[in-house]
């Protein structure tokens, strides 16, 4: 009789080193500017920069070759030592389009949820969880850019208010895959 071997794979992928500070996305926690704790890039022209990734990994099971489940988990994270602003330009305005980016990345951490909830097990499952995570990472840059460029960085107030509705909008949207 042959005996049977569980595996368990487990890749981590975007995952902060674990002495690095990170704020996870929460629904009733809001930035502020005390998270914005990075050094100021003194070439630079922004008033503020928001530093904030997916991070992502996952785990398969596997007997005789064959794979019989996996998980995966997919979060927001903001990452305050990389995240910075001027003090004497930083006001309310500019803190909301700060939140926002974060915002933007909970809005693809649940649409990639989203696309997870929909795989079966399959040989390839591997492939297509790291194919589903890179696709989120270049939507998730796409958006980013995209809201920067509408809003002029937040210069254009109607602009800025339509993306925070529309965001809004989309997160609702994506309630069931939220962030616990």
């Amino acid at each position: 009789m042959l005996s049977r071997f569980l595996i368990v794979f487990l890749v981590f992928l975007n995952v902060a080193p674990n002495d690095e500070v990170t704020i996870q996305w929460n629904e009733t926690k809001k930035l502020s500017w005390t998270d914005f704790r990075g050094p100021i890039e003194p070439n630079s022209d922004a008033v503020a920069v928001t530093a904030s990734g997916i991070t992502f990994s996952f785990s398969v099971k596997q007997s005789n070759n064959q794979f019989l489940s996996f998980e995966a988990q997919a979060n927001a994270h903001f990452y305050p030592e990389k995240s910075w602003y001027v003090k004497s330009k930083g006001d309310d305005h500019i803190l909301a389009h700060e939140q926002l980016h974060f915002d933007i990345t909970e809005l693809h951490v649940r649409q990639l949820r989203y696309e997870i909830s929909k795989l079966k097990i399959s040989q390839n499952i591997k492939t297509e969880l790291r194919r589903l995570h890179e696709q989120a990472n270049i939507n998730l840059a796409k958006m980013q850019n995209a809201y920067d460029t509408q809003s002029q960085n937040s210069i254009n107030k109607e602009q800025q208010s339509l993306w925070s509705e529309f965001v809004k909008a989309e997160l609702q949207k994506f309630r069931a895959y939220r962030s616990q």
